[in-house]
């Protein structure tokens, strides 16, 4: 049966504007603007959006889902229900699970796993080693969005530093180089000085972005930057956080045109380094939440441009993973379920307006990795979309949380507009505050 949704607030492609969808099967088969109604209406069944906003589904490009192997904090299962609770209709998953995905093998069971459990649409980065340049030669280009290093610490073997295998992956590979890069010698050097200045042997989570600093973030992005232009490579930098690494990008090119792209997470647009006092170690991520003065930029080069996209870098642990000091405490938090309504509220405050939130979190994303046919409300396109309620307020609290580890940095905060219903490839899979079980996403594909 088709499905058609009246009388929304169309919000899609730099417009808001009052129509109605079509959806027949797992597409779009009309957009209409007004009270006009496609002619194939007849007999669909009908959703009164009653002026809320619809809008296409958001796609989240850096998630850690935490399986195989961490699935005490995460699962495929329980973290694709929060994303399309939070109105996010397709995730990209990052390697460094255990095992990681490093090899084909883990690769294939990630999507024969997520075929069976996700409720939102799927792909999965491929993690590059120092040693699993055979594996690379080997990908689709079709079936993943892209490779994932390490320039910093990270988990395993997944930190890439050996300057002759980088240079190797830089120049053989076709594939989109997305990397997390924090200079590692000067994270070090950092550690060591704080705790010989102070004579501790702990510190607490305020000098996390001392020790993660500004320096040691631009110096490790600039140097992927420059080997990226030299061999010609297509360089996404995830999670930027500083002022200084948006000198690294251009405002000026189109983004299809662009070489070198850049992410922002949703808790460096939000959070600033004055919230530690209160947040403490639930606001630790890698890169570090820095100055009032960084977020600011931040914000400023989304609405111009500089910065392409907007994603989460979620990342849940348990509450136990996140105590300790900044040197012991977990990085990461959860933070899909309400990536899209903080970005929505800080539209209402004048930060961003609504048409850029959807041009960031759904237009952008899909056309950096060019995903067949998603990111917009078009005719032939898959109708994964998103109704939200903008007159909605409600407050984020542990009861009404669908993340497997039960906790958010954000409890507490109230939220203006609420997401109503989320449709995965034309199946309405979320109904205000209900989830279809019975729904599965599928692989995205890359054009």
């Amino acid at each position: 049966m088709n499905t058609l949704i009246e009388n929304a607030q169309i919000i899609n492609e730099g417009r808001t504007f009052t129509g109605s969808i079509l959806i027949s099967g797992e597409y779009i088969a009309a957009v209409c603007e007004g009270e006009a109604r496609p002619d194939e209406a007849a007999g669909a069944q009908v959703v009164d959006a009653g002026g809320k906003w619809l809008l296409p589904g958001v796609i989240d490009d850096q998630v850690h889902f935490r399986e195989p192997g961490l699935t005490h904090k995460g699962s495929l299962a329980s973290e694709s229900r929060a994303a399309v609770a939070g109105g996010v209709t397709s995730y990209m998953d990052m390697p460094n699970t255990n095992p990681q995905t490093t090899v084909l093998e883990q690769l294939e069971w990630k999507f024969q796993r997520a075929a069976e459990v996700s409720a939102a649409n799927y792909s999965f980065f491929f993690g590059g080693t120092n040693d699993n340049l055979a594996e690379l030669r080997r990908l689709d280009r079709t079936r993943i969005p892209g490779l994932k290093l390490f320039l910093g610490s990270s988990t395993g073997n997944m930190l890439v530093d050996n300057p002759e295998t980088l240079r190797r992956i830089f120049s053989e590979t076709d594939l989109p180089i997305a990397v997390h890069a924090e200079k590692e010698e000067i994270i070090r050097r950092n550690k060591a000085r704080y705790l010989n200045l102070y004579a501790k042997e702990t510190l607490d989570i305020s000098f996390h972005p001392r020790i993660r600093s500004e320096e040691a973030c631009y110096a490790s992005s600039a140097e992927a930057v420059e080997l990226a232009v030299s061999l010609g490579t297509r360089l996404h930098l995830l999670h930027l956080s500083t002022a200084r690494e948006l000198s690294l990008l251009s405002s000026r090119i189109p983004l299809r045109e662009k070489q070198i792209t850049g992410e922002v997470c949703i808790h460096h647009l939000w959070f600033s380094d004055e919230d530690y006092a209160t947040l403490g170690n639930r606001i630790k991520w890698n890169p570090a939440i820095k100055t009032a003065a960084n977020r600011a930029a931040l914000r400023a080069s989304l609405n111009d441009n500089t910065l392409d996209i907007v994603a989460t870098d979620h990342a849940p642990h348990l509450m136990a993973e996140k105590t300790g000091d900044c040197l012991t405490a977990a990085s990461g938090g959860p933070m899909i379920q309400h990536s899209l309504v903080a970005m929505l509220e800080l539209a209402l405050q004048g930060v961003f307006t609504k048409e850029k939130v959807v041009e960031k979190m759904a237009h952008h994303p899909a056309e950096l990795f060019r995903i067949d046919r998603r990111g917009y409300i078009r005719p032939g396109y898959y109708a994964d979309l998103v109704l939200v309620d903008p007159q909605d307020r409600w407050t984020v609290s542990a009861e009404n949380l669908l993340y497997k580890c039960k906790w958010s940095p954000l409890e507490g905060q109230q939220f203006h507009s609420r997401v109503w219903k989320t449709f995965v490839n034309g199946q309405q899979v979320y109904d205000d505050g209900q989830i279809n079980d019975g729904i599965r996403g599928m692989a995205l594909k890359y054009v």
